[in-house]
């Protein structure tokens, strides 16, 4: 059978697919995951614009460059570029390139599944994008979008906007069927779950967790196309239904949502922590069984989004004591993280100063969480910049930082080079300064009563909104350095040698991997 194979492939192909056709039609994890990371970054430079459109309306009091319809849209697609598109294709990117690599598979277990689920995104991105060249402008509602403001007073580009979302759920879920597959059927002989890289486990739990929310996803937006299009009442009081079923069934979907985009960070921290410590990570199966707690309480705290919609007592205090018991596990992680370090031989390349960063960052907006938890507290902070702030420390010094620092990681290994060290490190601090400039000022305007996704403000608020402002500008044209670093990696530079990273036994990881092999192009003769 292999023979005629072979054959059939001689037939059409001679030596590998050249051009665009390799990438259209390549089933090879390392090409696939490439574009994941590409799509990704792109994604994330149009989503940080946004952003930066966001942050230069606030820049001072009263309206200056935008009209508020418009500043709606912004942050609403801001939120759902950088959720859907930058934070989730970058760490399915990273979970094509190295799982595979890291469990000894060949490829992942499905590679024309894998193909289709990456080629689905740019469509549904793309029309995503298009709402807002359409009349009556892009959605205006949020990334959360609540009904009944993104059903009965949504713009007509909510019909396009549902089924972008269900174009990126439909890739989500084919990229976790492949993970899963993949980690539990092509595992090297020997390789036990619990002998699994970090990255691995944490991977597999994500995967899990895609599986179980975004059917529910799925279904939320098709409920609000049956009440925009077929005169259902799901969400209108009106009909006999409820505007707050709308919000239990988003954050169904989405708190789950939010440990998808930082459990694989943790996976990423803990492969590079142990590396420059020079040391064993510390408690490896607490880590995983951490990880594990953290996904099945991620399902039991939705509501903790919620405390002002009128829950009933007994509701508010579950959901309180469900939300401070998930700060329990996400602990544990982080006092093995600083153990892994404690009395290590630390060096501080770009890579592991981004993890230390995501650490001490990530705790930051582990406390802020916490007290966003106290129900009656709450009710203050909902709704302020305060939530902003929390958010915002969680994801980009937590899933950001921890894609910065994979890639650093693994550049070498991807490409064959070494990237500038010198410009690694300034890129880096560049991007801390201008985090912590922007975020950080957010707890003080929040809990002083700062209103969010609002284009204006009062005049006492000012001051803080301008410092924001010009952190936010900093920290988005620091990550075109990034992309100069990349690009400047992929052309050339100092050869990656066999051990790039000293790891903790000298083994962390060799030489560069071996040239793609295309499924229509000659197999590699195994010498």
């Amino acid at each position: 059978m292999s023979a005629v194979v072979g054959e059939h492939h001689d037939d059409h192909h001679h030596g590998p697919a050249k051009g665009l056709t390799r990438w259209i039609y390549t089933t090879n994890h390392k090409d696939i995951g490439s574009m994941y990371l590409w799509f990704s970054f792109i994604m994330f430079l149009i989503g940080g614009t946004m952003a930066l459109v966001i942050r230069a309306e606030l820049f001072e009091p009263g309206m200056q460059i935008v009209d508020p319809g418009f500043f709606n849209q912004m942050t609403t697609m801001h939120g759902l570029i950088m959720v859907f598109g930058a934070v989730m294709p970058a760490f399915v990117g990273l979970a094509n390139w190295l799982i595979p690599m890291m469990v000894g598979a060949p490829d992942m277990a499905l590679p024309r599944m894998n193909n289709w689920s990456f080629w689905i995104l740019p469509f549904a991105f793309a029309l995503l994008l298009s709402s807002l060249f359409m009349e009556g402008g892009a959605p205006n509602f949020g990334w959360t979008f609540y009904a009944p403001l993104s059903t009965t007073y949504a713009p007509p580009s909510v019909t396009y906007f549902i089924f972008g979302v269900h174009m990126m759920g439909v890739s989500s879920i084919m990229g976790a069927i492949n993970v899963i597959a993949t980690i539990l059927n092509l595992r090297a002989p020997g390789m036990t779950l619990m002998k699994m890289p970090l990255f691995v486990w944490t991977w597999l739990i994500t995967a899990f967790l895609l599986i179980a929310v975004m059917p529910v996803l799925a279904g939320v937006v098709t409920m609000m196309l049956m009440d925009i299009h077929f005169d259902t009442s799901f969400f209108s009081a009106a009909g006999g239904g409820d505007p707050v079923l709308f919000q239990h069934v988003f954050w169904f979907f989405g708190h789950p949502e939010v440990y998808i985009m930082i459990l694989p960070a943790f996976g990423v921290a803990s492969q590079i922590i142990p590396t420059f410590s020079r040391k064993r990570l510390f408690g490896y199966p607490s880590m995983v069984y951490a990880t594990a707690s953290i996904a099945i309480l991620s399902f039991v705290v939705w509501a903790h989004h919620m405390f002002t919609v009128g829950l009933p007592l007994a509701g508010e205090l579950f959901f309180m004591y469900a939300t401070m018991l998930i700060a329990v596990p996400t602990g544990v992680k982080v006092f093995n993280w600083v153990s892994t370090m404690f009395r290590g031989s630390l060096t501080f390349e770009t890579p592991m100063l981004f993890a230390i960063a995501f650490v001490i960052l990530f705790t930051i907006g582990g406390f802020s969480g916490l007290m966003l938890a106290i129900a009656p507290v709450d009710f203050q902070y909902h709704d302020t910049y305060f939530v902003v702030a929390h958010f915002h420390y969680v994801l980009v010094p937590g899933a950001i930082f921890s894609i910065f620092a994979a890639a650093y990681y693994w550049l070498p290994k991807w490409t064959g080079h070494m990237y500038d060290e010198a410009l690694g490190k300034a890129h880096f601090w560049l991007s801390f300064i201008g985090l912590n400039l922007t975020f950080f000022p957010m707890h003080f305007v929040g809990l002083a009563g700062m209103p969010r996704r609002i284009p204006d403000y009062a005049m006492q608020f000012a001051d803080f909104n301008m410092v924001s402002s010009m952190g936010a500008f900093l920290f988005g044209t620091t990550q075109l350095l990034f992309l100069f670093i990349v690009l400047k990696c992929i052309r050339g530079g100092k050869k990656a040698t066999a051990q790039v990273w000293e790891g903790a036994d000298g083994l962390e990881w060799t030489l560069p991997s071996p040239a793609p092999y295309h499924s229509f192009s000659e197999p590699p003769q195994v010498k």
